[in-house]
């Protein structure tokens, strides 16, 4: 072979291995973007640690509906906003009256309402919803460039405003305590962008405990970066020295076990 082919050959090879190499960077990219490299690898060890459930006992099925309620989405007028609402009240018990669990009770929607969207009107005509066992109002937040004195004051008064004005949320029947259950609006609790958007709080799981909150409920987040490598699992998180994304590690909840202390 002359040195002519050998010279094609080795382009050839050369725009091969570039085309290759592109093409894994390319792959890569879609991967990371879609945080594919964060939760595919915790699902599939999830996968080994889940125990089959036994053909001899009984299931219990719970479907855990979050739903970030944003009536002014896209900054509708409040006419608007306020017809998304009724549409809610009105729709809502005609659709899913029909079903019930093993209880009797129907479907039982989680409203999380987001502090920055409060409007009175709002939460009156959802509350008349719940009160006929059709749902429950709980605390959603979009806040940007926060402390944790700001945040606690946005997460006290919300409270507050939704257990004496609207007679939503309940007490905790050993603490007498309001609670509340938590979703953080673009999934940044914890100051988990890596662009530092959307919450500025690295220590906000102390403000959230110490506020009354009993669960965050904000994950799943993929395709975006703040999604955490624990998926599909129950479990308790602390603050950190760090603070920053606490939450992306923790004990896993287990029955008969109370939480471990702060978590």
């Amino acid at each position: 072979m002359n040195n002519v082919a050998l010279l094609i050959l080795g382009v050839v090879a050369l725009g091969a291995v570039t085309i290759a190499a592109v093409g894994l960077f390319r792959i890569r990219r879609a991967v990371n973007a879609r945080g594919l490299d964060v939760w595919v690898p915790a699902y599939i060890r999830s996968r080994h640690k889940t125990p089959a459930p036994s053909s001899q006992q009984p299931l219990h099925l719970f479907i855990a509906v979050c739903d970030h309620y944003e009536p002014e989405w896209a900054s509708p007028s409040t006419s608007v906003a306020m017809s998304r609402v009724e549409a809610w009240v009105t729709q809502y018990p005609k659709l899913f009256s029909q079903f019930a669990d093993s209880r009797g009770k129907p479907p039982h929607h989680s409203f999380f309402f987001p502090q920055d969207h409060y409007q009175p009107q709002y939460l009156d005509a959802l509350r008349g919803l719940c009160e006929a066992g059709y749902g429950d109002v709980e605390i959603h937040l979009h806040h940007d460039n926060d402390t944790a004195d700001t945040l606690q004051q946005k997460l006290v008064e919300f409270r507050d405003t939704l257990f004496e004005r609207h007679s939503l949320l309940r007490r905790d029947p050993v603490t007498n305590e309001v609670i509340y259950s938590f979703i953080h609006g673009n999934w940044a609790l914890c100051n988990s962008r890596p662009d530092g958007r959307w919450c500025g709080v690295d220590h906000e799981l102390p403000v959230l405990l110490q506020t009354g909150c009993y669960a965050d409920f904000t994950m799943p987040s993929a395709p975006s970066d703040t999604q955490t490598p624990i998926i599909n699992r129950i479990y308790y998180a602390a603050d950190t020295p760090a603070g920053r994304c606490a939450h992306f590690s923790g004990p896993l909840a287990r029955v008969g076990q109370a939480a471990p202390q702060d978590h």
